[in-house]
């Protein structure tokens, strides 16, 4: 729940972007997604987004050549503009990832823990589409919830969690009794997906790309409090621009919360370095 009304410049914002997106979704399928993808990147400089990952390449990547660093200020916006619209073409959407295979050795780990009855704490960095495997997840039956940080605007929030709970259900907010919900879901034997990949001021101090990263503990946490699997997950988009591989890494064995959430960092780390495009370079991940 959000804590303040929405302010007529949120209204006015939020107003646009769903415009824009009906009238997006006027088209094609495969018309609609690359569309998107290029509306953002073209307006990516107008909002602050080519600066920041400009930025963060040159702390994460200093040795990424000046053709990749311009390739990726177009490309980084482009996936986030897809994404976009492949969430809000709702169950079209769907269709399209609910019957993937779920790839890699976390997929039997999945299905034994859906079988028993037993919690799996998912690790979902800002990559590809987490929806993607969130949907294909739910059409083979298993129970998947997520956490989620309200947005700013709450117009907007309001909209986009209805948007996204269309896809899979039940979704948890970072709240007392969104956490109290969580708990409750994954003693029922639920699996709920964590993210660990942007700043939190309060985190662990760890490793990724060779930097210290402001880390949160709580996807380890919960797994070692619900005695979980801890999988990591990713939905990988394909050279086609539409489709997607889902991919579920082997269990993070139990240890301790700063050594289990240093292995999500590395393993994400290596995703994103295999798709340098499809990760959020938007975000301000490294702050002082």
């Amino acid at each position: 729940m959000m804590n303040r009304t929405a302010s007529l410049s949120d209204r006015i914002s939020n107003a646009l972007f769903v415009a824009v997106m009906w009238v997006v979704q006027r088209l094609p399928y495969e018309t609609r997604v690359p569309l998107a993808g290029r509306m953002v990147a073209r307006i990516a400089p107008l909002i602050g987004f080519t600066r920041k990952i400009r930025a963060n390449l040159a702390l994460a990547c200093p040795e990424l050549p000046p053709e990749e660093v311009k390739r990726l200020e177009r490309a980084v916006p482009d996936s986030l503009g897809r994404m976009l619209a492949e969430i809000y073409s709702g169950e079209e959407f769907v269709a399209r990832v609910r019957d993937l295979p779920i790839e890699g050795p976390g997929a039997e780990a999945l299905e034994r823990a859906h079988r028993d009855g037993r919690p799996v704490v998912l690790a979902a960095g800002h990559f590809g589409n987490y929806d993607a495997w969130r949907a294909a997840l739910a059409a083979r039956g298993y129970r998947v919830g997520a956490i989620y940080r309200p947005m700013n605007n709450p117009a907007f929030n309001e909209q986009y969690v209805t948007t996204i709970s269309a896809i899979a259900q039940p979704l948890f907010a970072r709240s007392r009794r969104g956490l109290g919900d969580m708990m409750r879901f994954l003693r029922d034997g639920g699996m709920v997906a964590f993210g660990f990949d942007q700043f939190f001021r309060q985190g662990a101090e760890l490793n990724f790309f060779g930097l210290p990263a402001r880390t949160p503990l709580s996807a380890a946490e919960m797994a070692l409090k619900m005695k979980a699997d801890l999988i990591p997950i990713y939905a990988i988009r394909q050279p086609d621009g539409l489709s997607f591989r889902i991919l579920a890494e082997a269990p993070v064995a139990h240890s301790d919360p700063e050594a289990m959430t240093q292995v999500l960092n590395d393993r994400l780390e290596e995703q994103i370095r295999a798709h340098m495009e499809q990760w959020l370079w938007t975000h301000r991940r490294w702050k002082p």
